[in-house]
């Protein structure tokens, strides 16, 4: 458990001050009852006869009663009010550093992430939300213990019988807690595990709900969702009846306790050693003691939760990171807007040369080599599973490398998902992704650039016509995964998001496939001649591959061939029969066939 216990000291102490004045403003609420209770105890006796009667001092007494209760709701309404700000930075100090981690740690992202977006959600919302709230209950406990320290005095004064009786839940709680605290975690972790793959599952319905329908699967979809469903809610009842039994124990074990007290107190009621104000005063004490076992065995129930919590959350993170930078602490800003991005880091040494051998990914790669010299235009291009994404996104740190080594102009590069990153180099992807939000917001992904870097980049991509067609201009909403746009116009998005970047090496992945022939020609001319010094492209275009002062072929995770167009079509089978099947493609296209 020693996970939990560093990540709830973190989160306590990252922003102590806060956290102290929201325990200080919560403690009140616990200790205030104990007047309470003691002005209780003088208005039965007075009312009983036990003590002189008075009318004008007993609606004193009941005036300072409501008082005291108004004064612990006003600190309680304050106390919430407060408290609710802690605990949000404590979420997201806990999820700006998975992102953090996902986004810039080194190694590859991909080994680590969840099979679907919606499980990291998942993790994100509930896994933060048990590890903040295990951490939040110290609180209400520390508040209880204080109570507890005081009031067992008091009433050991009056009955130190009765008020051992009054320990006994505490004790019976914590043993029963330690014996289910395996179980609990058991059944919490397949709980969570259920819940977020609905989530993911649901995400997925919606991200492929065209394809469901023109495949006539919405009714199998559905009997899945329910088949999901029902797996998640036997999982979700199990967990919830292990925290509920234990709830109900504490419940039960602090009823008996009631029934004890009152036993005991009626024979010495009787006796006249026990008066009517002290038995007013043991039964205002004894709900607010029972919060002490109570929050005992919420404590004890949470810690499983929790270290499952903690368990899933650093297995977002790198392997070299752990339960300490989950928790390390961040700047969090929530009444004032942070401080604008840093631009990326400008490095000292451009690119001359970069160098990969041996790059081997089991399955895919076997042995690649590939060089890279300022100012080159080099094609990657193969059959379709060849490995020609499977190599870029080695080169660049987003696939885990099982052999080779990578050097940028001679110096190696321990970890190349942290080191080629922009302004080093820029990527646009096989699959574009944009989001739901400006073409501007797109584009620049907090960099901090104007638009004119972002019409320039936009030109490059050959998008300039399409943006003047916008009535928004750059400020066009675009639509989750830009499907306001054409796939061509996503396709050329993506690159100038990669362009606007300015990097030394552009490596894009199958940049045009979407594009008619004109277009294209133009979007490689423009960016051969005008953009980055070096490109590094996977494509089997014409285009592409006529303008290409290197073309590397793959065939099933090797080099088949390397060298000039005109070289490998005299020299590489392989070659011949791309570029072949590649013309006829091409000419059907233009004759709509």
């Amino acid at each position: 458990m020693r996970p939990v216990m560093l990540v709830a000291t973190r989160l306590a102490t990252f922003d102590l001050r806060r956290y102290l004045v929201g325990a200080l403003l919560w403690l009140p609420v616990h200790v205030i009852p104990l007047a309470g209770g003691l002005i209780l105890q003088q208005v039965f006796d007075q009312i009983s006869g036990h003590q002189p009667a008075a009318l004008r001092a007993t609606l004193w007494w009941c005036a300072a009663f409501v008082g005291v209760e108004l004064v612990r709701g006003l600190v309680m309404v304050v106390a919430w009010t407060y408290g609710v700000y802690w605990w949000n930075a404590a979420a997201t100090l806990l999820r700006a550093n998975v992102l953090r981690s996902v986004l810039t740690a080194r190694g590859p992202a991909a080994a680590r992430l969840p099979h679907s977006s919606g499980e990291a959600v998942a993790r994100l919302r509930d896994d933060v939300a048990d590890a903040v709230d295990f951490t939040d209950e110290s609180v209400s406990l520390a508040g209880t213990t204080l109570f507890a320290a005081a009031a067992l005095p008091i009433m050991a004064s009056v009955d130190p019988v009765i008020t051992l009786v009054l320990a006994l839940p505490m004790i019976a709680i914590g043993v029963l807690s330690r014996t289910m605290r395996r179980a609990v975690a058991r059944l919490h972790r397949r709980a969570r595990r259920l819940g977020a793959a609905v989530t993911a599952y649901v995400g997925e319905v919606f991200g492929g709900a065209l394809a469901l329908k023109t495949a006539g699967a919405e009714a199998a979809a559905l009997e899945r969702l329910r088949e999901h469903n029902r797996r998640r809610r036997d999982a979700a009842v199990r967990d919830r009846m292990a925290t509920d039994l234990l709830s109900a124990a504490t419940t039960t074990t602090i009823e008996l306790s009631t029934g004890l007290v009152l036993l005991l107190a009626a024979p010495a009621m009787r006796g006249g050693d026990f008066t009517v104000g002290d038995l007013a005063l043991f039964t205002s004490y004894i709900g607010w003691l029972t919060a002490l076992p109570r929050s005992i065995g919420t404590i004890l129930y949470r810690l499983p939760q929790a270290a499952v919590a903690t368990e899933r959350l650093t297995g977002l993170m790198a392997p070299h990171e752990d339960a300490g930078t989950l928790s390390r602490g961040a700047d969090v800003w929530l009444h004032r807007d942070p401080p604008p991005a840093a631009p990326p880091p400008r490095h000292a040494d451009p690119l001359r040369v970069l160098e990969a051998r041996g790059l081997t990914v089991r399955g895919a790669l076997h042995g690649v080599d590939l060089r890279l010299e300022r100012g080159t235009f080099t094609v990657i291009t193969g059959a379709v599973g060849a490995g020609k994404t499977t190599l870029v996104r080695a080169l660049l740190g987003l696939l885990p490398l099982d052999g080779g080594s990578i050097s940028w102009n001679g110096a190696p590069v321990a970890d190349p998902g942290t080191f080629l990153v922009p302004g080093r180099t820029a990527y646009a992807g096989q699959v574009p992704r944009l989001f739901s939000a400006t073409l501007r917001e797109n584009l620049l992904l907090g960099l901090p650039a104007g638009d004119d870097d972002a019409r320039r980049a936009l030109e490059l991509a050959a998008f300039e016509q399409d943006l003047a067609g916008m009535p928004d201009g750059l400020g066009t909403v675009v639509g989750p995964r830009g499907v306001r746009l054409s796939g061509g116009q996503v396709q050329r998005a993506t690159a100038a998001r990669a362009l606007v970047r300015e990097p030394d090496l552009l490596v894009v992945d199958d940049l045009s496939s979407a594009l008619d022939v004109e277009t294209e020609q133009l979007l490689w001319e423009r960016i051969a001649g005008r953009g980055p010094g070096t490109v590094l492209v996977v494509s089997h275009r014409q285009a592409a591959l006529e303008r290409a002062d290197q073309v590397i072929v793959l065939d099933r995770g090797r080099v088949a061939g390397r060298g000039r167009l005109e070289e490998l079509l005299e020299s590489c089978p392989e070659m011949r029969r791309l570029w072949h099947a590649e013309l006829i493609a091409e000419a059907e296209e233009q004759t709509g066939g």
